[in-house]
């Protein structure tokens, strides 16, 4: 798997706290990481939510009551968490989740200065209903 070497760590234990709404992941260097289950979910790795190339993101909003359902294993690679909204799509590599758990901090007050920055909510009631698909929505 790209992105996979000798050097990255392995996890030795991964948990799913519903209540605290947090992954608990362990490696073999002694690392333990807690990850929010809002947190992993507007950093998947889909291309649903990073795209296809530099400056295709989306950024993911009301995300903040959103549950890990089921987690599957992937290989001896990765894992791919159901998200309760549905969301499906991200393979989370050891080596992704190693960095999210390593650069947390950044990357959430990153997220946050993104969503104030787009006038975004994380509340999931806030967030406006998409727009129509084809045509201008207007009846003729």
């Amino acid at each position: 798997m790209a992105g996979l070497d000798s050097n990255t760590p392995i996890p030795t234990e991964i948990t799913l706290h519903s209540s605290s709404k947090r992954l608990e992941i362990a490696f073999d260097d002694g690392s333990r990481f807690f990850l929010p289950f809002e947190f992993l979910r507007v950093y998947s790795p889909s291309a649903e939510v990073r795209g296809h190339g530099r400056g295709q993101e989306t950024l993911q909003q009301g995300k903040r009551d959103v549950d890990i359902v089921n987690l599957v294993p992937v290989g001896n690679y990765a894992v791919k968490p159901e998200f309760s909204d549905g969301h499906d799509s991200g393979l989370y590599s050891w080596d992704y989740l190693y960095m999210l758990g390593c650069d947390q901090e950044a990357l959430w007050a990153d997220y946050l200065e993104r969503l104030e920055r787009a006038g975004g909510t994380r509340d999931p009631a806030l967030v406006p209903p998409p727009a129509p698909r084809g045509g201008c929505g207007h009846h003729h």
